[in-house]
């Protein structure tokens, strides 16, 4: 906020007591402020905190409460000018700050004296400490109207036959298998037992021995190119196997390797066809079918849910992303492209593609990202915003639930991942921040005017490849 009469741009003087603030930077979001505070106020401080910790030290050859100041200066002077001059940082960077109305986008950036010789004074009291801290501030950010807010909400409805394709991929992962007659040979769909001993360059390798292993061609749970080799191999009959490492593997020392595997097959069997009964419901612990028809429906409901409310707040997010265009702070975006630009560097040095095969180029990729972050920081604060004009928070019982779920999705370390997120701010911040979300755009859905619509599940699941969706 500027006096009466001043010029924007020119530098503020300003008195915070007997300390003198001089704005030297106002150029958009950023500002810089120079702060000198006298010898005199720091050393009136320094005393006070002395007289304070008078009756609180014991030193030898006092008694308690009776060491003069003066002797406490030359103990502990040093050490509590350098608690005052922090305290006094951190008191005059956030009067400064409250009294211009300004909401930091990050940590402010203080630069302190650095000669020692003026630091040396500084700390005895014979010199005035002067600063400057440099920020970067968050815009005010006006609202829209949510109640002017259209949000189309597409609703899938299960069918029989949906249910019926669910529970037919049930039984197909509940098949049993009949060994082959003798001298059959394994076909696609047949599940081998093998044995197997696996070589790099001759050299046998960590994890590449198995024995009676089993292997469903056509499965896709091993390696490339591994389970098709094995197709019209009899049990007893012997074979190389030759397969590479997927260059994302997760061993890094076995990743984008060729291997050999002499593999020998001790069985070979067919699936068996599947009777979808009353039996079979039984044996995944259900009544009857109609049991597991509707625990299947119920299932597939539970996922149209969830498909329909990620529709809908996408389109929401769209909406304020529409009717909330300001300058973020750089520094948001900055660091919010640091770590998206990361990931996708890392995803394709470990997959082996580059930007051509995306049919773009590395300038162009990251304008394409820079601006996804632009979007993301910009929603992160309406939200932040909206939360914080209608009070909405996140609580401590809530942040709980979420810690509970988690861990009851990982069966068998549930002590263990409780203990993590007990032990760990910034993994329980990650619990707490898609809950904020959530809550506000419940709030935002609750203004806005909200249509159904009657979409089938293929349009429901759609894949819009919307890479701005925050």
């Amino acid at each position: 906020m500027e006096e009466p009469g001043e010029k924007p741009g020119h530098a503020v003087k300003r008195r915070l007591d007997a300390m003198q603030v001089t704005e030297t930077l106002s150029e958009g979001l950023k500002h810089e402020f120079k702060i000198s505070v006298p010898a005199a106020d720091l050393d009136a401080k320094a005393g006070a905190r002395l007289v304070d910790l008078k009756d609180k030290v014991r030193l030898n050859g006092f008694r308690p409460g009776k060491v003069p100041v003066s002797h406490l200066k030359k103990v502990y002077g040093r050490s509590v000018m350098a608690e005052t001059i922090d305290e006094t940082i951190r008191d005059t960077n956030t009067q400064i700050f409250t009294e211009r109305g300004f909401r930091l986008a990050t940590e402010p950036k203080i630069t302190m004296p650095t000669e020692k010789a003026e630091v040396e004074q500084i700390l005895n009291g014979q010199s005035d400490l002067t600063y400057t801290v440099a920020i970067e501030i968050v815009p005010p950010i006006q609202l829209a109207d949510f109640k002017s807010f259209a949000v189309e909400k597409p609703v899938a409805e299960v069918t029989d036959a949906e249910v019926d394709e669910a529970i037919q991929r049930i039984a197909d992962q509940n098949r049993s298998y009949a060994a082959k007659g003798e001298g059959a040979k394994a076909e696609q769909g047949d599940r081998v037992a093998v044995n197997f001993k696996g070589t790099i360059d001759g050299t046998p390798f960590e994890g590449g021995t198995g024995e009676n292993i089993q292997v469903v061609i056509g499965s896709k749970t091993f390696i490339p190119g591994f389970e098709d080799q094995l197709v019209g191999i009899a049990a007893g009959e012997s074979r190389t196997v030759k397969a590479s490492f997927p260059k994302n593997y997760l061993t890094a020392t076995l990743a984008g390797k060729d291997a050999e595997f002499e593999t020998t097959a001790v069985t070979i069997e067919a699936p068996q066809a599947t009777t979808i009964d009353d039996e079979f419901a039984k044996s995944l612990g259900l009544e009857s079918l109609d049991k597991l028809k509707e625990a299947a429906r119920a299932r597939l409901a539970a996922e149209f849910t969830g498909a329909t409310r990620q529709r809908v707040k996408r389109a929401l997010l769209d909406r304020l992303d529409e009717t909330h265009k300001f300058e973020a702070p750089q520094s948001l975006i900055d660091e919010e492209f640091k770590l998206m630009w990361g990931s996708i560097k890392a995803e394709m040095d470990s997959s082996g593609k580059t930007f051509a095969d995306e049919n773009t180029t590395e300038e162009d990729a990251k304008k394409e990202y820079r601006a996804i972050a632009d979007r993301r920081v910009r929603l992160g604060l309406v939200l932040s915003e909206i939360g914080e004009k209608n009070k909405i928070s996140v609580t401590d019982d809530e942040v709980s639930r979420a810690v509970i779920e988690r861990a009851r999705s990982m069966p068998g370390r549930e002590k263990e991942v409780w203990e993590y997120y007990r032990n760990n701010a910034q993994a329980l911040a990650s619990l707490r921040a898609p809950i904020y979300e959530d809550k506000v755009v419940d709030f935002i859905l609750e203004l806005a005017s909200v249509t159904e619509k009657k979409v089938s599940k293929e349009e429901l699941f759609k894949d819009d490849e919307d890479k701005t969706a925050a």
